[in-house]
C-alpha cells in the first residue's frame, strides 16, 4: 500500500515537474490517474522552490527582482506546464466561435495573439501582487507562495469531479488524469495536503482565500461548460493559474483587516 502511494507521488512529480525521479517510475496510465491526489503536494514542492529562490535572492537584490526570479524558478521547474494551458485557453476561447473551433485552436502548438496577451497580463498581475505582498507580509511571503501553489492545484483537480472531459481521450496526453473521478475518501486525502499548509497562515481570516480561489474555478467552469461542454487538460492548467492569482489577490486584500 505505502509503496503504491509512493509510486503515485513520484508519477505526479515526473509528469508535472522537471525534477528527476527514480528510474522505476514510468508512464503507467493507472499510476498517472491515481497521481492526481498528490497535486497539492506537488504544489508544496514548486512553491517551496520559489520561496527558497526568493529568500536567497532578496539578500543581495531588491525584492521586486527576487520575486521575478522566484516566478522564473517555478515556471522552469514545471516546464511552464500550466502557463501553456492558460495561453491555449486564451487562444481557443478568444479566437474560436464554436466548440469545434475552440478545441482545434487549443490543440495547435502555436501561440497566438490572445495567448501572448493573456499570458503577459497574467504574469504581470501575479508579479505585481507578489511584490506588494513581499512588502506587507515579511517572513510569511514564502508560506503564502507555497499555499498559492498547493491550493490552486487542488482547485484545478476538482474539475475532474464536477465536469465532463470533452476531448477525445485517445488523443490527449492528460487522458489518464482526466478520465476517472476519485471517491470522496480519495478527494479528502488529497485535500489534506492543501489544508495542512493553510493552517500555518498567521491569521484564520486568511483561509477565506481558499473559497475565493474556488470561485474562479466556478466562473471558468460555467464558461467552459457553455462553450465546449466540459473541460480539457488546457482548462485545468488555466484554472490553476487563475486560482493561484486569485489566492494571492485575496491574501493581499484580507491583510488590511488583520
Amino acid at each position: 500500500m505505502l509503496r503504491r502511494e509512493i509510486r503515485y507521488f513520484f508519477t505526479a512529480l515526473m509528469f508535472f515537474t522537471r525534477i528527476p525521479c527514480p528510474s522505476w517510475v514510468d508512464h503507467s496510465a493507472e499510476y498517472l490517474q491515481k497521481s492526481r491526489k498528490y497535486f497539492p503536494l506537488i504544489g508544496w514542492i514548486v512553491g517551496g522552490i520559489g520561496a527558497l529562490v526568493y529568500s536567497l535572492a532578496q539578500w543581495v537584490l531588491p525584492s521586486s527582482i527576487a520575486v521575478v526570479l522566484s516566478m522564473a524558478s517555478t515556471v522552469w521547474v514545471t516546464g511552464a506546464f500550466h502557463e501553456d494551458g492558460f495561453a491555449d485557453v486564451c487562444d481557443g476561447f478568444g479566437g474560436g466561435w464554436t466548440a469545434e473551433q475552440i478545441l482545434t485552436i487549443m490543440k495547435d502548438s502555436r501561440v497566438g495573439a490572445y495567448g501572448v496577451i493573456g499570458m503577459s497580463l497574467l504574469l504581470v498581475l501575479k508579479g505585481l501582487v507578489l511584490v506588494e505582498l513581499a512588502g506587507l507580509v515579511g517572513i510569511y511571503w514564502g508560506l503564502i507562495l507555497l499555499n498559492g501553489h498547493s491550493t490552486s492545484r487542488w482547485v484545478a483537480s476538482t474539475f475532474v469531479q464536477t465536469h465532463a472531459y470533452v476531448q477525445d481521450p485517445a488523443k490527449s496526453k492528460v487522458k489518464p488524469v482526466a478520465s476517472e473521478r476519485f471517491s470522496d475518501g480519495e478527494m479528502a486525502y488529497s485535500a489534506l495536503f492543501m489544508i495542512l499548509p493553510l493552517v500555518l497562515l498567521p491569521h484564520p481570516l486568511l483561509v477565506v482565500a481558499l473559497p475565493i480561489a474556488y470561485l474562479g474555478k466556478g466562473y471558468l467552469g460555467r464558461i467552459f461548460q457553455k462553450n465546449i461542454g466540459g473541460y480539457t487538460g488546457d482548462c485545468l492548467g488555466a484554472t490553476q493559474q487563475v486560482a493561484e492569482v486569485l489566492f494571492y489577490l485575496a491574501i493581499l486584500a484580507l491583510w488590511k483587516y488583520i
